[in-house]
């Protein structure tokens, strides 16, 4: 099958139902107040996301979701990248959806995916912890077995919008008593149980996230996803799905810094002329459209690939590779261009910027998806 990154009209028409979403109820204002919150999103702005079925996207509709194609879940995510909109989305109908289908059995998808799509459940991954790395095996959370369930016991950092969150997805570790074989598992634990606390964690540049500790947390044994012994394969299985959406969000990103840029040199005058006309913010302006076009067509073959032939990691790593370096060297190009106007808070620019420093190291940065694809290439 040849390769064809053309969008459908249904897509076109997602597109702009998305960016007249951004203009109507996304614009500069409410981002800026939203980025300041522990939530990032107001309940109304939640409601018409579920209204307009974008909550559901990825979900099939035999659990009252509107599974679209990867490439329409794209569309949305790279219309909020625009802004860039924070808040749980990601977290919860992209990333949270992905682990609850690779993982959960049939009666707890029945039970958990349609209040995902009605909104009432915001899912988050809580995963990492003190021992900074994306590979599962180094979890020191553990899970111990009881007569009445599990109790858990933990510290998780770096956790996206667990303000926001209704349910935490927890990855710990399991023992088999029979085996003492030891597990990954995953847990959906309700974020209002006893012995749960989140604080925010601070700096400019740590984005929305949240230090959660577990302290003889109970839990039922039906808040196991699935079986102990398949926790590791989701959870890799749904990051790795679920990158190519995180990307097309900083594609977003990559467009509007590019889009503010020209306008700017247009409209600036130094010299008795537009600075667009000066060789070198010219050539700022071209680095950023070549960094902002290899994370769009990196992006969208990752998602046409999962569309057509289900799971391509190369193409996976390659986007995350392209669209985190694009997105940070956008801001750094932007910031020239607009001098020191754009480091003020309140601009534009910094939105974004705050957005691709927060967001480079997420599913690992760089540097860990090159040695990632470096393996695939020489095998």
């Amino acid at each position: 099958m040849s390769l064809d990154l053309s969008h459908t009209k249904f897509d076109e028409m997602l597109r702009r139902s998305a960016m007249d979403f951004m203009r109507g109820d996304a614009p500069k204002r409410v981002v800026e107040e939203l980025l300041e919150t522990d939530i990032g999103m107001s309940e109304g702005m939640w409601k018409k996301m579920a209204d307009l079925g974008w909550l559901g996207i990825l979900i099939p509709d035999q659990y009252g979701g509107a599974l679209n194609s990867m490439t329409a879940a794209g569309v949305v995510l790279e219309a909020m990248g625009t802004g860039p909109l924070p808040g749980p989305y990601f977290s919860s109908s992209i990333l949270g959806t992905r682990i609850v289908l690779e993982a959960a059995d049939e009666s707890q998808k029945e039970e958990i995916l349609p209040g995902i799509v009605d909104g009432r459940r915001v899912l988050t991954l809580a995963m990492i912890e003190a021992d900074y790395t994306w590979e599962p095996e180094t979890l020191s959370t553990r899970a111990l077995l009881t007569e009445a369930g599990f109790v858990m016991d933990g510290i998780k950092l770096f956790v996206q919008d667990a303000a926001a969150a209704t349910h935490f997805i927890v990855a710990a570790v399991t023992e088999d008593p029979a085996t003492l074989s030891e597990f990954v598992s995953l847990f959906i634990v309700p974020a209002a149980s006893r012995g749960i606390s989140v604080k925010r964690l601070p700096g400019f540049l740590s984005g929305r996230t949240f230090e959660v500790t577990f302290k003889g947390v109970e839990v039922p044994g039906s808040a196991l996803l699935g079986n102990r012994e398949n926790g590791r394969r989701a959870l890799e299985a749904a990051i790795m799905k679920s990158i190519p959406l995180l990307c097309a969000y900083k594609v977003g990103g990559c467009q509007s810094i590019l889009n503010m840029a020209l306008e700017y040199s247009r409209g600036r005058v130094q010299f008795a002329k537009p600075i667009g006309r000066f060789q070198r913010v010219q050539d700022m302006i071209i680095e950023i459209a070549n960094h902002a076009d290899a994370a769009r067509w990196a992006t969208y073959e990752a998602l046409w690939k999962q569309d057509v032939k289900g799971f391509d990691p190369e193409s996976i790593h390659l986007a995350k590779v392209l669209a985190s370096e694009g997105y940070w060297q956008a801001c750094t190009l932007g910031h020239q261009v607009f001098s020191g106007l754009s480091y003020s808070m309140e601009h534009e620019l910094s939105f974004h910027t705050r957005s691709s420093r927060s967001l480079y190291d997420y599913f690992g940065d760089p540097g860990f998806h090159r040695r990632k694809l470096g393996k695939i290439l020489l095998n």
